[in-house]
């Protein structure tokens, strides 16, 4: 949101109250409080009809310091993000003369006295960003304010909604950061987003929609970004944030919100992996999910016609193809149309739900069912609810409603605990008739002009209400299924919600095109400190031709969670050609060979909040060439992916520093630069990291099983920098594990384990395999 009119001058409307110098420093006991007025203050005469701006600095965690900026204070409390990792007793204060500190861990806040106002925060021995003149403020927009953005009309909306008519003139108040942009410093996040994955020069809104991928919006928002320079910010502000990136002022990063206060929350990290390790120690890290989830989904798509049989068609279709299925995915309408959500299957099209997912049981599947939070007029609920007092009301005591998707809908309202309560109620029916996955779908269309139960502000509440729907949901599953076993298929969310996994990149069109895009979102998602990710492949508007089917489909299955799904056109391969046929059993046999990796990946997403799919800026911070890539990816740590985008199979990618193996042919090349190459439809660039040693399971008809039993080692060419000893842990999915130490000589590998279970070790440079049978074997080179 921009608020002035060049390097001089306002908008139109905009009367700012900045903060102009540092007049005093109060120390607390893990606090710093500075008062900044508006005007520098010369004489006692300035003091007076003067506004001053209250800056609180604390710590919630260390490396984190928290900044919250105040105009009024009485205001009535506002809820911020579930910080659930925030710890009280951090920060160690000091003032002096001309300045203050807070240091927290290796990072420090430092506030100099007089003017103009100067926050600088540093670790390391260097300057990581500043707010300097003209940084914070409060700014008051009147009615006819030329501000172009949507939340100057969410701001009035909300305030419409709940400010009687003769006070509705009163000027809209909003409170603004920067921070200091550096020469080369490129910033990155923000939550799911589908323009480049560099935000530089981007005017973002913090506000989620239903606007699918080929458009600004998003329906993953999260008002957190991290930088090339060792720092990420999040702003505490679960409503709408509005980010100017360079884009106001080319020298800063700009963030407002509506209201007399802001805080925000700046994060220190050595390396990006550092600073998403410390924003989900402090935000949430995602659950474990469990192994069987990684396999193929296969939906009916959403308008197709479809019934049990159509259903058992194809799951037996996919057997006699050998495809191997994982779960099976009903979408919409399996309940009946204008009765959404009831949770009561269509008896005319099912009219055995309890015995026809015992049967896809007996067949080794899962089953997911897809929801919303939304109850339609038609639905037996609705009475129900609305009785109760379980349904979102407006301020005049009524039922919100409107029309759009379904007809005469509701919302729940998951801010009363009871309304929660009741809405479990109704997903433990599924559950014990055999559901094992919801797909949480919507939550991003929420209104303003309503109130909550607990008294939520509506503008706060709209990015909101998705984590307590999607939250309300993963609590019923864990109950149910245990934890480790719950997963979701959810499509919105905000921060803190990659706590509930998993998330799925939204509605793409059926182009090359799109697929791009939907990468792109993902990895500005990967940047927000969200683990796990699918999307759907193939698209979900329109029906691919079989190329784009082919090639998303490698790309899909390249991915933490891969699903077939559309919209009005089945998405079972052999719809295209048969080629497609061989291309889905190639690459879902090797994602579930690949599961000793892939499930050790997502463990360490849950551990420490580094995701499984990963920008290549994660794994090479330091490479230039690296940091502006956002049409390939790391799976893990040390698989390097390049999607094919392109009808004719040509793909240009970057592989940093270092030797790499083709997965498929075994060669290795040096990296440092940019490559070209043609694939047909059964390879794409898949590539491994100098050193890396990969675990490679036996079986390929399922994701859950013994990765230990018939287990081999890949274990790749070294560079002269690479480490002479590297371990390796493989987890199976009942938690059992196994250590191996490999120990490369100049003539030697030697590979040692914790578990006398035989295992293979295969040196891929030599293309020659050895079975080790007493936890121990030599392979000389």
């Amino acid at each position: 949101m921009k608020f002035t009119d060049g390097f001089w001058q306002l908008r139109p409307g905009v009367t700012p109250l900045y903060a102009a110098e540092v007049y005093d420093l109060e120390a607390g006991e893990n606090s710093l409080v500075v008062s900044a007025p508006t005007k520098v203050i010369q004489t006692r005469g300035d003091t007076l009809n003067r506004a001053l701006l209250t800056v609180t600095l604390t710590s919630p965690l260390p490396n984190i310091v928290g900044v919250k900026v105040e105009h009024f204070t009485g205001g009535l409390p506002q809820f911020g993000f579930d910080l659930v990792g925030a710890e009280a007793g951090h920060g160690e204060v000091q003032v002096t003369d001309d300045r203050g500190t807070l240091t927290s861990g290796a990072l420090t806040a430092t506030v100099s006295k007089g003017a103009p106002f100067a926050l600088e925060f540093s670790a390391g021995g260097r300057v990581l960003t500043t707010s300097g003149d003209k940084s914070l403020a409060h700014m008051e927009l009147t009615a006819d304010a030329e501000v172009p953005s949507g939340i100057v009309g969410n701001a009035r909306a909300a305030a419409s909604a709940h400010t009687p008519i003769s006070a509705q003139g009163h000027p809209l108040t909003f409170t603004l950061a920067q921070l200091s942009l550096g020469v080369g410093e490129l910033v990155y996040g923000l939550g799911e987003r589908f323009g480049p994955v560099v935000k530089n020069g981007q005017v973002v809104d913090v506000w989620n929609a239903d606007g699918g991928t080929s458009s600004e919006q998003a329906y993953k928002n999260v008002p957190f970004y991290l930088t090339n320079r060792g720092y990420g910010v999040l702003v505490n502000h679960p409503g709408h944030v509005s980010y100017e990136i360079g884009s106001e002022n080319v020298e800063r990063v700009q963030f407002s919100v509506p209201g007399e206060s802001l805080e925000y929350f700046l994060i220190y990290g050595d390396t990006p992996k550092e600073i998403l390790e410390r924003y989900t120690a402090l935000t949430g890290r995602p659950a474990h999910v469990p192994a069987w989830s990684y396999g193929l989904w296969l939906t009916t798509s959403f308008t197709t016609d479809y019934d049990e049989e159509t259903v058992n068609g194809f799951i037996d279709a996919m057997a006699e193809r050998d495809l191997p299925l994982s779960v099976f995915h009903f979408d919409c309408f399996w309940m009946r149309e204008f009765n959404w959500s009831d949770f009561e299957w269509d008896a005319r099209v099912f009219p055995d739900p309890t015995g026809m997912l015992q049967r896809l049981h007996d067949k080794n599947l899962h089953v997911c069912v897809w929801i919303n939070p939304y109850i339609a007029q038609r639905s037996q609920l609705f009475a129900e609810g609305a009785a109760l007092g379980f349904l979102v009301k407006r301020p005049d005591g009524s039922v919100w409603q409107w029309d759009l998707w379904q007809a005469g809908m509701a919302l729940v309202d998951f801010t009363n605990p009871a309304a929660t309560k009741w809405y479990q109620s109704k997903l433990r029916v599924l559950l014990d008739q055999g559901v094992d996955a919801f797909k949480t779908d919507f939550g991003e269309r929420i209104p303003l002009e309503v109130d909550y139960f607990d008294g939520s502000s509506p503008e706060r509440m709209h990015n909101y209400y998705t984590h307590l729907y999607n939250q309300a949901v993963f609590e019923v599953l864990e109950e149910a299924r245990g934890v480790g076993d719950a997963v979701l298929f959810a499509r919105s969310a905000t921060a803190g919600g990659q706590q509930l996994p998993v998330h799925w990149g939204g509605d793409s069109t059926s182009t090359y095109d799109s697929m791009a895009e939907t990468l792109r979102g993902g990895l500005s998602l990967a940047f927000s400190g969200f683990g796990f990710w699918s999307h759907d492949i193939g698209g979900f508007e329109g029906t691919p031709d079989a190329g784009v089917f082919k090639r998303w489909t490698a790309f899909g299955l390249l991915s933490s969670h891969s699903r077939f799904h559309g919209s009005d056109s089945y998405r079972v391969p052999w719809v295209f050609d048969e080629e497609a046929v061989d291309v889905t059993r190639v690459f879902t046999k090797l994602k579930l060979s690949l599961m000793p990796y892939l499930y050790s990946a997502g463990l360490a997403a849950s551990a420490t909040g580094v995701p499984v799919l990963r920008p290549t800026q994660l794994e090479f911070p330091d490479d230039r060439g690296a940091a502006h890539l956002d049409a390939q990816y790391l799976l893990g740590a040390d698989l390097l992916v390049a999607p094919v985008f392109t009808a004719d199979g040509s793909v240009s990618f970057y592989l940093p520093a270092g030797l790499w193996t083709n997965y498929f042919t075994g060669e290795s090349v040096v990296g440092g630069g940019w490559r070209t190459e043609q694939h047909g439809y059964l390879t794409v660039p898949l590539y491994v990291r100098e050193g890396a040693v990969l675990p490679l399971g036996a079986r390929t008809d399922r994701p859950d099983y013994d990765y230990l039993e018939g287990l081999t080692l890949l274990v790749y060419p070294s560079g002269a920098s690479a480490d002479r000893v590297k371990e390796v842990t493989v987890t199976n999915p009942d938690g059992s594990s196994a250590q191996f130490t490999i120990e490369r000589e100049s003539s030697q590998v030697r590979v040692t384990s914790s578990s006398s279970q035989p295992f293979s070790i295969r040196v891929v440079e030599h293309d020659r395999l050895i079975v080790a049978t007493n936890g121990e074997a030599v392979f000389t080179l």
